[in-house]
């Protein structure tokens, strides 16, 4: 080394000196750093008598009588000694004497010496270190530049559950292959190169330590370097923080547990309908609660049919949604959604409905699995998804239980608990009073669409010059029944009565309302009155019903002068394509006022029908929507009519499929007469 290179390893730091005697005590060699401790250059100090230039004169003679010792008897000696410098100061040197013997076989001293006060601040700053990576609560390690344990702490022991001497000279991976070790020494190559300490990083895991628990920690690196800059490796520190960890998940947990509550108040029960509820909730609780949700209803409720006392048989279940976080067998394993399925009474879905209690099995065996699903090849493949932890709470609805919201977990690795129990338990219940709602609903709705259509005319075969198609179209399954209708009548004289109404309201009472208005159509028809005629009768009998009106076309087809008589109560016009014509026009017709206001006259318009022509009569609910004026929807409606020969059936399904949304509230009545060649 030159003597200006920088110190770089602790014999540097020290200063430590060597200086080499004869047998007649006179100095042969002197390193540099014996002249940076005496004071004295290498041409000062060489041949000449140690003991005179270094050794004070009162402490001379115990120096030639130690150095004598060394020299006879190979003793070495160790001690810290008073040195005169050569400036006149004397300070205490720590002192390392032993014989050295050269290869003609005469003796030399050879001294090894030290600044006391340097050695005592290094002993005392290395104990101190000790003691602090020793002692310390918080695991600490120091890792080589090649990422290799070179100091593992106590701590750093209890908390990966690996002997400290297991560590030394071995990687992470090597050592904690349970982490993220990708990961982790990124984190470290990064510290190394750029020297900037990465602190608090979040690290979750199982060590050796508890096998089979999950830890947190708080894990800081930072880079150990010399003080000359030279860089020594990685420190590592780690700090327990799994009770941190567990509050903070809690907490984490029971802000999901609340969300989820709100959002289902405004994601189940959107409407009427009991499977759309019933997907609604399998939607809401995957993957937040479950990876795999059911929902089983029992089949006697969706039929209404009040059920008895419970009892230890077997139940008949319907599983109207089924829902899964990803692709997984367990999905396979499920009932085919809207098809009926019987558990037995040792099944646990069979118990929840029962008892009307949650079932919970927070780690499910294989014995479990063939009392969860319905067959043992549904048992073998909720196995192989890795099916672990199992809750099923009852559905119950104004005391009455409706059936069963099933979960399972797999991917997600924490089992079902109390908490999940309540949380499951709040959401099965808010969402069997929606499924309740919606099952009376569509018993009410059904009995009113089966009494509309029953209502409803057969059209008579052959109407004298006329072909003849109609459509009645209920409202969508979660709005109610209207009371629109259609009817044709035969009359004297070969002519035909057409007639398309829509009484204002819904439900059974709307349905009964056009059935007597729709009779009294036709009674009105038989006596052979004008159009006109036949409306006054209807808006007196209309105002005498409490609270309904209603809409009408009434048309009169004469087959021997080829023209319609037209009268119209507020309704839409019909609209009327020429034979040839490629786009409909609307009638005009004077609206009139609808049925059941009373006291304003009607007025009967005659239109000529020719050979070809198609007459087309509706209700508002083909063309009427929320979001687009009826102007332009009835422009569309004549638009579509763009070719008089095509066949009327499909005129009918044509202006169905384009005018009408899956989603409409409203219900239609359609009827299409064509004027034979």
């Amino acid at each position: 080394m030159s003597d200006t290179a920088e110190p770089r390893g602790l014999l540097d730091i020290l200063g430590v000196a060597a200086v080499v005697l004869d047998a007649e005590g006179r100095i042969r060699f002197w390193s540099p750093q014996a002249e940076e401790l005496f004071g004295w250059t290498a041409g000062e100090a060489l041949g000449r008598f140690a003991g005179r230039l270094l050794v004070h004169e009162q402490h001379l003679d115990l120096v030639v009588r130690l150095f004598a010792e060394v020299l006879r008897r190979g003793d070495s000696w160790t001690g810290t000694f008073p040195i005169r410098h050569k400036d006149g100061s004397v300070r205490q040197v720590e002192f390392r004497n032993m014989r050295l013997t050269d290869s003609f076989g005469d003796p030399f001293a050879l001294g090894i010496a030290a600044d006391h006060a340097t050695v005592q601040r290094v002993e005392t700053e290395l104990a101190l270190s000790e003691r602090l990576v020793s002692q310390s609560p918080i695991g600490l390690a120091l890792l080589d530049t090649d990422l290799r344990y070179v100091l593992v702490n106590p701590a750093l022991e209890r908390i990966n559950g690996i002997p400290a001497e297991e560590h030394l000279g071995r990687r992470i991976r090597d050592i904690l292959p349970f982490l993220d070790v990708d990961a982790l020494e990124r984190d470290l190559k990064r510290v190394l190169a750029d020297g900037v300490p990465l602190v608090d990083r979040y690290s979750v895991g199982i060590t050796p330590a508890a096998p089979g628990e999950e830890h947190a920690w708080s894990v800081s690196y930072y880079r150990l370097e010399s003080p000359q800059g030279r860089v020594l490796g990685v420190g590592i520190s780690v700090v327990d923080v799994t009770e941190r960890h567990l509050a903070a998940t809690e907490a984490d947990r029971a802000r999901r547990r609340l969300a989820l509550i709100a959002d289902a108040s405004a994601r189940v029960g959107t409407t009427l309908e009991v499977d759309r509820t019933a997907r609604e909730l399998a939607e809401l609780v995957v993957p937040e609660l479950a990876d795999v949700a059911a929902v089983d209803v029992l089949d006697s409720v969706l039929a209404l049919r009040r059920p008895g006392a419970p009892d230890s048989g077997p139940q008949l279940f319907r599983a109207l949604a089924v829902e899964a976080a990803y692709p997984t067998e367990a999905l396979d394993a499920a009932d085919p959604t809207g098809q009926p399925a019987m558990y037995g009474a040792d099944r646990l879905v069979t118990r929840c409905v029962r008892t009307a209690r949650p079932v919970l099995v927070e780690r499910v065996g294989r014995e479990d699995l063939d009392r969860i699903a319905r067959s043992a090849e549904a048992a073998a493949q909720l196995d192989r998804a890795g099916v672990h932890s199992y809750l099923a709470v009852p559905l119950i609805a104004r005391g009455e239980v409706l059936g069963a919201l099933d979960l399972k977990r797999a991917r997600n690795r924490l089992p079902f608990d109390e908490d999940d129990v309540l949380l499951a338990t709040e959401l099965a219940a808010r969402a069997a009073v929606s499924i309740d709602n919606a099952r009376l609903y569509q018993s009410v709705r059904n009995s009113a669409v089966t009494l509309q259509r029953s209502l409803l005319p057969g059209l008579p075969a052959h109407p004298p010059g006329l072909e003849i198609a109609s459509r009645y179209r209920p409202a969508h399954g979660s709005s109610e029944v209207g009371g629109d209708w259609y009817d044709v009548i035969p009359l004297a004289g070969d002519k035909t009565a057409l007639v398309v109404g829509d009484v204002m309201g819904s439900g059974i009472d709307a349905a009964a309302t056009m059935g007597r208005l729709r009779t009294a159509t036709c009674a009105f028809a038989d006596l052979d009155l004008a159009p006109d005629q036949v409306l006054r009768h209807l808006d007196r009998i209309t105002d005498g019903l409490e609270h309904y009106i209603a809409t009408c076309l009434y048309a009169v087809y004469d087959p021997q002068r080829g023209r319609c008589l037209i009268a119209n109560a507020g309704h839409l016009p019909p609209a009327l394509l020429r034979a040839g014509a490629g786009r409909a026009e609307l009638v005009a017709l004077p609206t009139g006022a609808p049925l059941g206001v009373g006291g304003i006259p009607f007025e009967t318009r005659p239109v000529r029908i020719g050979p070809g022509d198609v007459l087309v009569l509706y209700t508002d609910g083909l063309v009427e929507t929320r979001h687009e004026p009826i102007d332009e929807r009835l422009e569309v409606l004549a638009g579509l009519l763009d070719d008089a020969a095509r066949p009327l059936e499909e005129v009918c399904d044509l202006l169905l499929d384009e005018l009408r949304g899956p989603e409409e509230s409203d219900d239609v009545a359609l009827l299409v007469a064509r004027r034979r060649p």
